[in-house]
């Protein structure tokens, strides 16, 4: 006779912890099944009333801080299957159930699954064209009309419309996880950043012991050289920071290599060189505090609960939730430079290297 437990009929599909092609997490950690021998329900069967697809591809700091959405969404949705489709899923927090790729592969599972809502967070002709052509009850966000992005419903209104006039993008006063809560049509009350520092990586770092870390780094990718610092004043600083008596370390990624070296060599400063993506979360979260212009390592700083000094000229200050963390520094004079490439005064000179010190002197409590 055919145990309970062993029957294609016990299975509880509509569990939260069912897989189906492969053991559920609850089984592997102590071996139960959907029914056990006796008939009786799993105790952790969760069953789940609601599925709910979150559509936010990259870039990488734009997903990281996407997350505290996922806060709200386990009060709104707390019994619900969650869905991220996104570029980088190895920053996405394991509380999420169904973590996939943009994938072609993943097009072909999500095309075959009803969500009860779907919120698609990107403008990119791709993410809203893909939110129009799957099935949900409820969407969010927006969606591709006529061929070009739009807002799916009044709630997203708002942060479409400054994504259209630079002038409305200007006068905005809403931080970003405002207006993407807004989007969803929730209430932002503060849900910070979720990130793992991947301390389980089993990373070591040959640094000093004993002196607060601060990191500077000293890129802001190819695309958007108008937010670049100059060189020299990453190593003024650096050597600043030491007779403070704290350790600087340079961060960045491949392109700022034979910078950071230069720098390096010029200040002093520690540098260890560039890492994979996970490795370098990790190197950040050595840190007490992190100088950076708006890049991906902003996020990642702010998600790892860091002190921050975060130089702007580009965009809106308002845009950026800091969550008590750090200061904002925007050069000394005005400039027109708003979401340009390049800047045509060279604004990130108007950013001393003392008033960056100082900043650094007061959120390190440094007298």
């Amino acid at each position: 006779m055919a145990r309970p437990w062993s029957s294609h009929e016990s299975l509880k599909y509509d569990c939260r912890w069912f897989r189906g092609h492969v053991p559920c997490k609850p089984h592997k950690e102590s071996g139960v099944h959907c029914v056990d021998e006796e008939g009786r329900d799993c105790p952790q069967y969760d069953p789940k009333p609601q599925q709910v697809l979150l559509i936010k591809l990259g870039a990488i700091g734009d997903v990281i801080r996407t997350t505290p959405l996922l806060r709200k969404f386990r009060e709104v949705h707390p019994r619900a299957r969650i869905w991220w489709l996104t570029l980088t899923p190895e920053v996405i927090p394991a509380s999420v159930d169904v973590i996939l790729p943009f994938t072609p592969q993943s097009l072909a599972i999500l095309g075959a699954v009803h969500f009860d809502f779907l919120y698609n967070l990107d403008k990119d002709m791709e993410a809203c064209g893909l939110a129009v052509s799957l099935s949900a009850t409820v969407k969010k966000g927006f969606l591709l009309k006529d061929g070009v992005p739009a807002p799916a419903d009044a709630d997203a209104v708002h942060k479409y419309m400054t994504g259209v006039w630079d002038d409305l993008n200007k006068a905005n006063t809403k931080s970003y996880p405002e207006e993407i809560f807004e989007v969803c049509g929730l209430k932002f009350s503060g849900e910070k950043y979720i990130l793992d520092s991947f301390s389980a990586g089993g990373y070591r770092w040959d640094l000093p012991r004993g002196k607060a870390i601060v990191g500077l780094n000293t890129g802001c990718g190819g695309r958007w050289t108008s937010r670049l610092w100059p060189e020299e004043y990453w190593v003024a600083l650096a050597r600043k920071l030491s007779a403070s008596g704290v350790t600087p370390l340079l961060l960045g990624g491949e392109q700022e290599h034979e910078k950071n070296l230069r720098i390096a060599r010029e200040s002093g400063a520690h540098y260890l060189g560039h890492f994979p993506l996970r490795q370098f979360i990790n190197l950040v979260d050595q840190c007490a505090l992190v100088v950076t212009a708006v890049t991906m390592a902003t996020h990642i700083t702010i998600g790892l609960n860091k002190k921050i000094v975060l130089f702007n000229n580009i965009f809106n200050r308002h845009e950026f939730e800091l969550y008590g963390l750090g200061e904002i520094l925007e050069p000394d004079i005005p400039c027109s430079c708003f979401f340009a490439p390049i800047c045509p005064n060279d604004c990130m000179r108007h950013i001393g290297v003392d008033r960056v010190h100082d900043a650094c002197r007061r959120l390190l409590a440094i007298d």
